[in-house]
C-alpha cells in the first residue's frame, strides 16, 4: 500500500510512515525505557502543533485501542439527544434515538477489532443493533444496493454494499468492553464491522443514506481499499473472524 497521506493546515503532508515510526518509537519505549520514551514525547509533541487531524494521537497508551480523529476535535453529543437518521432510497425513512434502538433485537459479539496498520485488540465484546435489523424498519427500495454512512464530526464517512451490511457481524454498537461505548470509541453509537480493518467501522455514526452506488469513504478516497477484508486489503494479516 502507498504511503498515505494527509495535509495539515500548513501544507504538510503527515504520512503513513510517519505514525509507523511513532507506534515503533513506542514499542522500543519498552526495551529502552525513559531515553526513548521523551524522544517519542517530542515527536508527539511536534505532530500536534500542526496536525489538526488528531492523528498524532496513535500513540500506545496501555489500553489496546488507539484513538483516531479525521477533524481534531469532536462534539459530543448527549445521550438524550442522540438522533441517526437513516433515509434515501427506503419507504419509511426516519430517526432512531438510543430508547428506539434499544427497543430493537439485541445482539452481542466477541470479536477482535484491528487496524490496517497492524494492531489488534483481541476479543472486544460488543453489543447492539444489527444494521441488518435498522434497515428492515426502513425498507431499501428494489434499487438501492449501497449505503452511505456519515459521522456527526462532519467529515468521516464510509460505505458498504446493501450485501456487506446485512451480514449477521455488521453492528450498529451501544456497548462495548461491556459498557456503554465512550465518547474516544466513537460514542454514543458506532458502527462495527467485524470482518473488515478498523476504518470501516466508522465512529460517532450519525447518518445513512441508503443508495444505489457504492461511494467512497474518507479513507478510501485517500488510498485505502473500499472493500477492507481482514487479510486482503494489507496482504499480510489472517482473517480472525
Amino acid at each position: 500500500m502507498s504511503d498515505h497521506r494527509i495535509v495539515n493546515d500548513r501544507g504538510t503532508p503527515v504520512g503513513r510512515r510517519v505514525v509507523l515510526g511513532m507506534l515503533a518509537l513506542g514499542a522500543l519505549g519498552v526495551a529502552f525505557g525513559d531515553r526513548l520514551a521523551a524522544a517519542q514525547e517530542r515527536l508527539t509533541a511536534g505532530l500536534q502543533l500542526r496536525d489538526p487531524t488528531g492523528l498524532s494521537q496513535l500513540i500506545p497508551a496501555g489500553t489496546g485501542f488507539r484513538y483516531y480523529s479525521v477533524t481534531g476535535p469532536v462534539p459530543r453529543v448527549a445521550d438524550d439527544a442522540y438522533r441517526l437518521s437513516v433515509f434515501g432510497l427506503v419507504s419509511n425513512a426516519r430517526e432512531f434515538s438510543l430508547d428506539d434502538l434499544a427497543e430493537l433485537p439485541q445482539t452481542n459479539l466477541v470479536r477482535d477489532f484491528q487496524c490496517v496498520t497492524g494492531w489488534r485488540v483481541n476479543d472486544v465484546e460488543w453489543s447492539g443493533v444489527l444494521l441488518g435489523d435498522v434497515l428492515d424498519v426502513v425498507v431499501p427500495d428494489r434499487g438501492a444496493t449501497a449505503l452511505r454512512l456519515g459521522s456527526f464530526d462532519g467529515a468521516y464517512s464510509e460505505s458498504l454494499t446493501l450485501e456487506q451490511a446485512r451480514r449477521a457481524d455488521v453492528l450498529i454498537a451501544t456497548s462495548m468492553l461491556g459498557a456503554a461505548v465512550t465518547h474516544d470509541h466513537g460514542g454514543p453509537v458506532r458502527l462495527y464491522v467485524a470482518p473488515m480493518y478498523g476504518y470501516k467501522s466508522l465512529k460517532w455514526l450519525g447518518r445513512i443514506e441508503v443508495t444505489d452506488v457504492v461511494d467512497p469513504g474518507y479513507w478510501e478516497e485517500r488510498g485505502y481499499d473500499i472493500d477492507a477484508w481482514i487479510g486482503s486489503s494489507n496482504g499480510r494479516d489472517d482473517d480472525p473472524v
